[in-house]
């Protein structure tokens, strides 16, 4: 009986240590199958980006090409538009991750730490402007930059001029900080043990020290999320610069990718210099996300493990 019920047992577990290892498989093919779709987009647009006119429209069309060349890159590097929206898109969007870094942050400690009349009002004020479209706040943010007091000829009032239309600044105000990025440093900093500020005000420490030497060392999660979203925010933004910017030296690369999109005339598209571009345009958002990945995965996990 004892050998009988042994074999039964074998069995049973040999059959479950086979179901475990099916669904392992299946779950590695669903995997590899919805990568591969969300990866053929770009391997499309790098195939495009190294082929000639006359492979970009062959048929039937041919992933890798034939006879790859670098003249699209070279056409684009050594023309006047996509460096310098390149350079301009690169000043913005850095621009945008160190006040996100340095406001939002600071913000977060004050809403999440310090007690203030209104606090939890004005917080969830702030966090309702989230909830409103961009398109209703258009209008109203071209007229404050517009506007804007004693620049683009303006007099003190904001009168006669053009304010801060097709600047940089002008392109850089409405990713100056993020009521998301201040959302998630509160959510952060109330997280953390208040025993730290207690230990830091016994020693005679101001708010600004504790947040500068006890808190801020230990918000590297924190930070590297707010800097890949206001980053990417500030980079991917289309909208924005095409409504200001009116010459091609304020162009960031989105709006300059727009403008490639008819450089064929006639209503075709060249799109081999377009993909460059594109491929071109990707590449700092790579970057970013690859030297703040481990910072950035780190703050998705706070708190997904106790104990």
């Amino acid at each position: 009986m004892s050998s009988t019920h042994a074999s039964r047992s074998s069995v049973v577990l040999h059959r479950r240590e086979w179901q475990r290892r099916s669904t392992i498989f299946f779950r590695y093919c669903v995997l590899v199958v919805v990568a591969l779709l969300i990866l053929i987009p770009f391997i499309w647009v790098v195939s495009l980006a190294f082929s000639n006119p006359a492979e970009a429209f062959a048929y039937p069309p041919h992933l890798i090409p034939q006879h790859p060349t670098l003249d699209n890159f070279v056409g684009l590097l050594t023309g006047n538009m996509v460096p310098v929206a390149l350079v301009n898109s690169i000043v913005v969007a850095g621009t945008a991750t160190l006040t996100n870094i340095f406001f939002a942050t600071m913000a977060g400690y004050a809403f999440a730490r310090l007690q203030f009349p209104g606090r939890d009002s004005v917080f969830f004020l702030l966090i309702a402007t989230t909830m409103v479209p961009t398109a209703v706040t258009l209008i109203p943010l071209f007229l404050l930059v517009k506007g804007f007091p004693l620049s683009g000829g303006n007099d003190l009032f904001g009168q006669g001029g053009s304010g801060l239309l097709n600047t940089l600044p002008g392109l850089m105000i409405p990713h100056i900080v993020q009521a998301l990025n201040i959302f998630l440093a509160r959510q952060f900093f109330m997280g953390q043990p208040e025993e730290l500020a207690e230990a830091a005000r016994v020693d005679g420490a101001s708010e600004f020290r504790t947040f500068f030497r006890i808190y801020l060392p230990i918000s590297q999660p924190m930070i590297a999320t707010i800097a890949i979203i206001a980053f990417t925010g500030a980079w991917e933004d289309f909208l924005w610069p095409l409504v200001i910017s009116t010459s091609p030296t304020n162009y960031t690369i989105q709006v300059a990718l727009s403008s490639l999109a008819g450089i064929g005339g006639g209503g075709t598209v060249d799109w081999g210099p377009l993909m460059a571009a594109t491929a071109i345009a990707t590449l700092p958002l790579l970057a970013a996300f690859l030297f703040f990945q481990r910072y950035f995965i780190a703050g998705l996990t706070t708190g997904s493990v106790k104990g």
